[in-house]
């Protein structure tokens, strides 16, 4: 392999043009080599060095090309990223992972034959306010944690025209969308629930796919709710955890996304830090001293996504997210659909 990764993105929509172009390009271990678009070359406007195709076949064909990003529509995941596997590629695959666990498990095995690095973009480990929570969990600063809340909330009442997120096909839908990034943050926390009840449901007018979840995960002396839908007008909390000496509450959404929207990249020591008027409140007694306060949010870090997975690749080191991690989620939400449609709770 040559020094740098050789790395190709199957599309440039949002995901591409937001979420993985600006870390590609910033990183000097990667070279973003090829971009495959089928209209047009809005990736070469803004990355005048790579080189546009219009085909996916073209990609599997180049041998120089290291690793591939596949972030084309949901139902297209499996099918690609088991094309490009079985060509010797290492993948990064945009959440969800496949449209189903089943998928999932195969295209794992694939990757272990190959000896190729599988991966799914979970970004949202890498939110700064998530990353905040996993510091006051860890350090118990709310002593043992009873109840834990999540939710991802935005308010788009209409159905958004010529989109395929819109339509009726396999991992269209928030619970595939959100739900994704919702659930891995708390298997990340807490590991396997015990049991999983959920309530998935189609709240706009005309709408077609799932716009609203909400998902109850048991754990031994905890409960996990994670919630979305289209329909916040005022947004609740972003986080809500309560433990057996106090609570924190957290509104606002990480700011990177918006950043990255508006501004781009910017490769310094202000990115992804948050206005104080977003930071979290903890009510608490720690170490018998009662807390009161603002706790400031960490510094969101979605590079580190990227450096990661160049170590990974190239030195060997180990994956921050883990393909059985990815597989765990999707097992989840096939049990979230199985619960939804016979009304019950799901033994996991």
């Amino acid at each position: 392999m040559s020094k740098k990764i050789n790395t190709a993105l199957i599309g440039f929509g949002m995901s591409g043009k937001y979420f993985h172009a600006p870390f590609l390009d910033a990183n000097p271990n990667f070279n973003l080599k090829k971009v495959v678009e089928r209209h047009g070359e809005k990736s070469k406007q803004l990355y005048p060095y790579v080189q546009v195709v219009k085909s996916f076949s073209d990609v599997l064909a180049d041998e120089e090309i290291d690793l591939l990003i596949i972030n084309t529509p949901n139902h297209l995941h499996y099918k690609m990223a088991k094309q490009a596997l079985q060509a010797g590629k290492h993948i990064v695959v945009e959440k969800p992972f496949t449209t189903n666990s089943f998928e999932a498990e195969e295209l794992i095995n694939i990757a272990a034959q190959q000896k190729r690095i599988l991966t799914v973009f979970q970004n949202r480990r890498w939110d700064g306010d998530f990353m905040t929570v996993i510091k006051i969990i860890k350090d118990k600063l709310l002593g043992e944690l009873v109840e834990f809340e999540s939710h991802f909330d935005r308010f788009r009442n209409f159905i958004k025209p010529n989109t395929w997120k819109e339509e009726v096909l396999p991992g269209t839908g928030l619970l595939h969308d959100i739900g994704s990034h919702l659930i891995d943050q708390a298997v990340c926390l807490f590991g396997k629930p015990d049991m999983i009840f959920s309530d998935l449901r189609t709240e706009r007018p005309g709408g077609k796919i799932i716009d609203c979840f909400e998902i109850i995960l048991n754990y031994r002396n905890l409960k996990v709710t994670l919630k979305s839908n289209f329909l916040s007008k005022i947004p609740l909390p972003r986080f809500i955890l309560h433990g057996t000496e106090g609570s924190f509450i957290k509104y606002g959404l990480d700011p990177q996304e918006d950043a990255l929207k508006l501004t781009g990249f910017k490769n310094s020591d202000e990115w992804g830090k948050e206005p104080e008027e977003f930071w979290g409140m903890i009510d608490t007694t720690f170490n018998g001293v009662p807390i009161k306060k603002k706790i400031e949010t960490m510094p969101g870090a979605y590079p580190v996504f990227f450096q990661n997975l160049y170590e990974a690749i190239a030195e060997g080191k180990e994956l921050a997210v883990k393909p059985e991690e990815a597989l765990i989620t999707a097992r989840l939400i096939d049990a979230a659909i199985k619960s939804n449609s016979e009304r019950k709770v799901v033994e996991f």
